[in-house]
């Protein structure tokens, strides 16, 4: 994952070493360093909306009426951007 302009250096302390391993080694099978992998696990963490924020967002849309077809609601949504 290629990046912009110089990052910060996050240390994270006492990882145990199974998980270390295991991240390790779904490093090597996406042929990516250790240190590019984590960088985008952790980017796409950032990506996704926590769940509280997913919860508000739910309820900004407002309820979906029984009279409105899913597939209907789903459009709309769409178009509007969401």
């Amino acid at each position: 994952m290629p990046h912009c302009c110089m990052g910060v250096l996050v240390q994270i302390r006492d990882v145990p070493e199974p998980v270390r391993r295991a991240l390790k080694a779904r490093a090597a099978a996406a042929g990516m360093s250790f240190s590019e992998y984590l960088r985008t696990v952790l980017a796409r963490t950032a990506d996704r909306p926590t769940p509280e924020e997913l919860a508000a967002r739910i309820r900004a849309r407002g309820a979906v009426g029984r009279e409105e077809w899913s597939v209907r609601s789903v459009r709309r949504l769409r178009d509007r951007g969401e």
